[in-house]
């Protein structure tokens, strides 16, 4: 067993790998008698096949469906008698389990969470029941028109990427989807060196570790590896893209292919740019005073809603702004949402612009480790991506050094090759599409 400690929050973060590769984190809290753990798995949907999308989130919404040792209702009704919360869920690039109850039944909890992790047994009227329950859900996806212009763009800037999809699969794939793929998924990712376990409450970190390895130590990894994800290289290919839909505004969306979390693509030369890119999008499109809701929103009235995000991934990311406006507006929005972005890569902005940033950017980050569940979270998070316990502090310091000269060298790299997707009525969208030769 290997142990590292780092001082983070005020409060002292304990890190262990356990024999069987396990990796625990510990954070004691006591100011409330509640601990919150989240156990991370290295799976996600980014390991499924693309015949097999969905896969992972079908099994998330199946895992505490029953196992070797209970069924499905003797499993909420532990959780629910001591008013505990247990969930799954599933992104691109990792598996999760969550849970949070009072300390004196956490160890109950967490032997549940082994069970369910290690024993699971994907009940066949179960995995039908989810499966059409997700198909309603992706359906109900193909009526919103956000969604089809964020769907319609990730396809066309990740081809033959599992960052292309949503989640949920598509119809055609979760319809052929099986319990026996289900256990395949499970048995060849669900291990223990491809788990880190993050709590944070009234526990101390030596029993916390204690613990997590009496319920988790006997678990024994096969000796076979699992290979190591290959996935496209990406490049940046602008494409105009349109959906005619009878809405009640245009959609109005531009996407570039932005950095990824990790900072080590040799297309990304600058490990800050992740950091970089995540204050300029709070400066574009991060609540009422960021500047695409001044500008597009209270000063010209185009927009009934207009902001901008930048998912963190372990692969280049998507860095999008977007608006819904009036359909005679779609032309003049979308211009307007264009010359915002690319402006960050002919100007310099002002420090004190800079500063308002990154003010609201580490307030709203320090804020969002504010509970036991945030905090495991958060260190949980880091490690599952790679980044280490030590992010926590080392992304707070990039964002304080940006400059602005910085700030614009990376606008003029990554902001400037726009994929653009729009959907509207044809009398809004058909004009565009007429006039735009990509």
């Amino acid at each position: 067993m290997t142990q590292n400690v780092t001082q983070s929050l005020q409060k002292t973060i304990h890190r262990t790998v356990l024999k069987n590769g396990m990796v625990v984190i510990a954070v004691e809290n006591p100011a409330a008698d509640i601990i919150a753990a989240r156990i991370f798995i290295n799976a996600g949907s980014s390991w499924e096949s693309p015949t097999q999308a969905g896969l992972s989130h079908l099994l998330s919404a199946v895992l505490t469906k029953g196992t070797e040792r209970r069924s499905s209702l003797e499993i909420a009704e532990l959780v629910e008698s001591v008013g505990a919360t247990l969930s799954t869920d599933t992104t691109p690039d990792y598996f999760l389990l969550s849970l949070k109850t009072v300390s004196g039944d956490f160890p109950e909890l967490l032997r549940l969470s082994s069970e369910l992790l290690r024993s699971p047994t994907f009940p066949e009227s179960e995995v039908e029941l989810e499966r059409r329950l997700t198909l309603q859900g992706i359906r109900s996806q193909q009526e919103q028109p956000f969604t089809i212009g964020y769907d319609q763009m990730r396809r066309a800037m990740y081809p033959d990427h599992p960052y292309a999809s949503s989640v949920l699969g598509t119809e055609a794939t979760v319809s052929q989807l099986t319990r026996e793929d289900l256990q395949t998924y499970h048995q060849t990712y669900f291990r223990p060196d491809r788990i880190v376990i993050s709590l944070t409450g009234r526990i101390a970190p030596d029993e916390a570790t204690a613990l997590v390895e009496s319920v988790f130590g006997d678990w024994q990894a096969p000796s076979v590896s699992v290979p190591p994800l290959e996935l496209p290289r990406l490049k940046p290919n602008p494409r105009f893209l349109s959906s005619i839909q009878d809405t009640q505004q245009s959609i109005v969306m531009a996407g570039y292919l932005g950095a990824s979390v990790l900072g080590n693509d040799p297309l990304n030369p600058n490990p800050r740019d992740y950091a970089i890119l995540k204050l300029l999008n709070t400066y574009l499109g991060n609540g009422l005073s960021s500047r695409l809701f001044v500008e597009l929103r209270e000063k010209r009235g185009l927009a009934y809603d207009v902001s901008a995000f930048y998912p963190t991934r372990l692969r280049e990311a998507a860095f999008v702004v977007y608006m819904g406006t009036a359909h005679e507006n779609t032309a003049i929005a979308l211009k307007c949402l264009q010359t915002e972005v690319e402006r960050l890569s002919t100007t310099t902005l002002l420090d004190e612009e800079l500063q308002s940033a990154k003010n609201k950017l580490l307030g709203q980050y320090a804020l969002g480790k504010q509970t036991n569940a945030q905090i495991a979270q958060v260190f949980g998070w880091y490690e599952i991506l790679g980044l280490g316990i030590d992010f926590d502090t080392r992304f707070t310091e990039e964002v304080a050094g940006i400059s602005p000269a910085e700030a614009q060298e990376a606008a003029s790299r990554y902001l400037t090759q726009a994929y653009v997707s729009l959907v509207g009525p044809s009398e809004a969208i058909a004009p565009l599409c007429e006039s735009v030769a990509y």
